[in-house]
């Protein structure tokens, strides 16, 4: 008798679960974000690197050796690149200091116009005195930046570096042990869910695989239309400021209004007496991001983990709210996880073949050990 199979679907309860599994995991991410932090970066050298790795295996060499070689080589090429590019970035450090304190210079300029135009058709704005309210804040903020201000960015700074150090060994013994792992947990379930085991970890790393490279797609998105955007305005070095406003986009939200800042003092400072520039950079880049967050995310990295775009938006939204900047940037890869773990435990609950497997197992299983004492 043949039992007709259909394709599995998730049902509401296997949802929930998804969800609210989500939602733990970035709970319990918070708390560990020293550890996460490089073992994401990790994981993005990993799948870097992991082709080198495999077309060495498949010559002939050992996973060990080919893990190895891959790593030396990466790590040779990263020491080469820092001891002839580094003299050069310190030699540079103070022209970069010097255009610093002049784009900060234009962008106060252009919040000092704002308010004063501000002023001008507001009679509220005007009595309350906000113009020399801000002019005593920016003066306050400028005077007293270094106190205020950078040992605490030096201290954490100095308490991060250790844990983002963890990130090349954790690369490196992914490289060689990964497929270990993946012996090891095959063989720690039943003979029965043997096949369903190793869809499992093919598709977990599969997710991975597809969200790193949708976010590689997102961000070439981004920086085209940013770039074209700010050189049809005018804004000098457009590439440049289109690609590092697009890898600041890697953070939803936080990042894109940093982004947007280091744009907007790039376009008061270029253009000092036509406040209207700077304007149109906002926009552009208001513009840009709801294409990001409605249109070319669910594109990219919702089409590669196959979730429907009103999930993809809303779990950006439920990842904020439940670990803040750490859950925006982490609660689609984990969800994309998340739902190859529930979709394939219920695959396995609901299948009644692999469910009378396994109990015809654990029944061969306990004929072959009482055999000798039935006689």
């Amino acid at each position: 008798m043949n039992v007709s199979r259909h394709p599995y679907q998730a049902g509401p309860v296997v949802w929930a679960g998804i969800i609210a599994s989500t939602c733990l995991v970035l709970f319990f991410f918070q708390k560990i974000l020293w550890l996460v932090v490089p073992f994401v970066l990790a994981l993005i050298i990993y799948y870097v690197l992991l082709p080198l790795k495999l077309r060495l295996v498949l010559q002939g060499i050992s996973h060990d050796t080919a893990a190895g070689l891959v790593s030396a080589g990466a790590f040779s090429l990263l020491a080469l690149t820092l001891v002839f590019g580094l003299p050069g970035l310190l030699a540079e450090a103070v022209g970069w200091q010097e255009s610093a304190g002049r784009y900060l210079d234009g962008g106060l300029k252009l919040l000092t116009v704002t308010v004063g135009q501000l002023e001008g058709r507001f009679d509220m704005l005007a009595k309350a005195h906000v113009g020399d309210e801000l002019a005593r804040q920016v003066a306050d903020f400028s005077g007293h930046f270094a106190q205020k201000y950078l040992p605490g960015i030096a201290m954490t700074l100095a308490a991060w570096a250790p844990s983002l150090f963890l990130a090349p060994f954790l690369a490196f013994f992914m490289l060689r042990d990964g497929w270990r792992f993946k012996k090891f947990l095959g063989r720690a379930v039943p003979n029965a869910f043997f096949e369903r085991t190793l869809y499992l970890l093919d598709q977990v790393d599969r997710t991975a695989r597809l969200y790193f490279l949708g976010l590689i797609e997102l961000t070439l998105l981004d920086t085209f239309c940013l770039a074209v955007g700010l050189w049809l305005i005018g804004v000098s070095g457009a590439l440049l400021l289109g690609l590092l406003t697009a890898v600041l986009a890697w953070v939803p939200y936080v990042g894109s209004i940093l982004g947007c800042l280091l744009v907007v003092l790039v376009a008061a400072t270029d253009f000092p007496g036509q406040p209207g520039v700077a304007y149109a950079a906002v926009a552009l880049f208001v513009l840009v991001r709801l294409l990001d967050d409605f249109f070319f995310m669910p594109m990219t990295i919702g089409k590669s983990l196959n979730m429907h775009p009103l999930l993809t938006v809303l779990m950006i939204f439920v990842g904020g709210a439940v670990a803040g900047v750490p859950g925006l940037m982490l609660v689609l890869p984990v969800l994309g996880v998340a739902m190859v773990f529930g979709e394939t435990i219920g695959q396995v609950v609901t299948d009644p073949r692999l469910q009378a497997r396994h109990v015809h197992g654990k029944r061969l299983r306990q004929a072959l050990v009482t055999r000798d004492l039935s006689l």
